[in-house]
């Protein structure tokens, strides 16, 4: 056993199958790859790693598993699967995953390669337990598998108290201990039990808050798009693909980025945090739904098309389009007058939020400082956004922003 002191849950005790699996390369490798990603270039505390976020979700499922009373191999499954959720990673957690899934096929969660044959693999098996098995508690499979991987599960429970807690912000904060304390199952799926609707409705209200302030904060989203764009180039290059690319850990991959030519200037920006600016930051409203909905390919023509309209350098224009709003949480059940409702027709605070993230929906257009008037003009005009006046260029900066939105810069 060990027991390890964690600036969110206090201390740990790690036990049994987790014990062992807890020096070996795949879960030591979440020391180097920050939990957010370039969310560091907005707020200079955040540097938790994957590492200490595995540790809260092993903490939080075990202390789900004893409430709900889950003992034996079942439990230890889940304790396992806990731990190592998070091995998919790539580097700068979620930033590439997109172009780590167009290039290979596999999303963070896609582990079963990586527990089979590896030391992970043989102590699994050491413990009579099925790395197959395990790969499908991770992906969410079957009814513990919502434990680590659903609607109610200890992984959003610990990453929005931590993500609060290293970056200073006090909007993520969550009461986990009741969340895990009242997690119940009724028909095969995860609920909560009576009384909980607004323990649901905090994990909602938690997320909608952290989003603009954190996750989707501008200049998170700047420097991903640059980070996106650069690992793209990276991987144009015979010397690296997307394999490679994806069991690197943030350190690889900027040295990378670093020793090729093509990708050494937004290596350096990055490293500098001299980041592009904001061309045009536009709500839902104003962009027209084949420009929301554009796949990749779409999206980069796009972009050489404003590059060339405003007569800048092509690879100086990125175009941030964000999937359409969604709220996962929404869907989670809880137990109303001995009734299992979904939450969505439970809460009225649910159809609110649900218009605050269309509300805080932002397509942008990056470039640097010098060309943000070009191509902020040119965005407009190719992109057809519907701006009737409502878009105009901040004196200070030259953003294309809405009128609504003149938050500070």
């Amino acid at each position: 056993m060990k027991t390890i002191k964690d600036s969110v849950h206090d201390h740990i005790q790690v036990v049994g199958v987790a014990n062992e699996l807890l020096d070996t390369h795949a879960v030591q490798r979440l020391r180097h790859i920050t939990q957010l990603g370039t969310a560091r270039l907005v707020y200079p505390s955040a540097n938790h790693t994957r590492f200490e976020h595995s540790l809260g979700v092993y903490h939080l499922a075990c202390e789900a598993l004893e409430n709900l009373g889950i003992e034996g191999r079942q439990a230890e499954r889940v304790r396992a699967a806990a731990l190592l959720h998070d091995v998919g990673h790539s580097p700068f957690s979620h930033t590439i995953e997109e172009l780590i899934h167009r290039r290979t096929g596999k999303y963070h969660d896609d582990v079963l390669d990586l527990l089979t044959d590896s030391t992970v693999g043989d102590i699994l098996r050491d413990h009579d337990l099925d790395p197959t098995t395990i790969a499908g508690l991770i992906a969410g499979e079957g009814e513990l598998g919502q434990l680590i991987s659903g609607e109610l599960d200890v992984d959003r429970m610990d990453y929005l108290v931590r993500d609060a807690h290293h970056t200073g912000v006090p909007y993520g904060t969550i009461d986990h201990e009741r969340l895990t304390h009242e997690l119940t199952f009724a028909d095969g799926r995860l609920v909560l039990a009576e009384g909980n609707v607004q323990t649901a409705e905090s994990l909602l209200v938690a997320r909608a808050l952290m989003n603009p302030t954190v996750y989707n904060h501008h200049v998170t989203r700047i420097s991903k798009s640059m980070l996106q764009r650069a690992s793209e180039r990276l991987l144009d290059s015979p010397d690296i693909d997307a394999e490679q690319l994806r069991r690197m850990d943030d350190h690889d991959l900027i040295v990378a980025l670093r020793m090729n030519p093509e990708t050494a200037e937004l290596a350096r920006r990055l490293t500098d945090r001299d980041l592009y600016k904001r061309a045009v930051w536009a709500e839902m409203g104003d962009v027209p739904d084949e420009i929301i909905d554009a796949d990749h390919e779409t999206i980069r023509r796009y972009e050489n098309e404003i590059a060339e309209s405003a007569g800048v350098d092509s690879e100086h224009v990125t175009l941030d389009v964000p999937s359409r709003p969604a709220m996962t949480e929404s869907s989670s059940r809880v137990v109303v007058n001995n009734e299992v409702r979904p939450l969505a027709r439970q809460s009225t605070l649910v159809r609110a939020l649900q218009q605050v993230q269309r509300d805080q929906w932002r397509l942008g257009v990056y470039t640097p400082a010098d060309e943000t008037a070009a191509a902020g003009h040119a965005a407009e005009r190719i992109l057809g956004l519907e701006t009737d006046g409502a878009l105009v260029s901040d004196v200070r900066t030259g953003v294309r922003t809405t009128l609504t939105d003149f938050e500070e810069k």
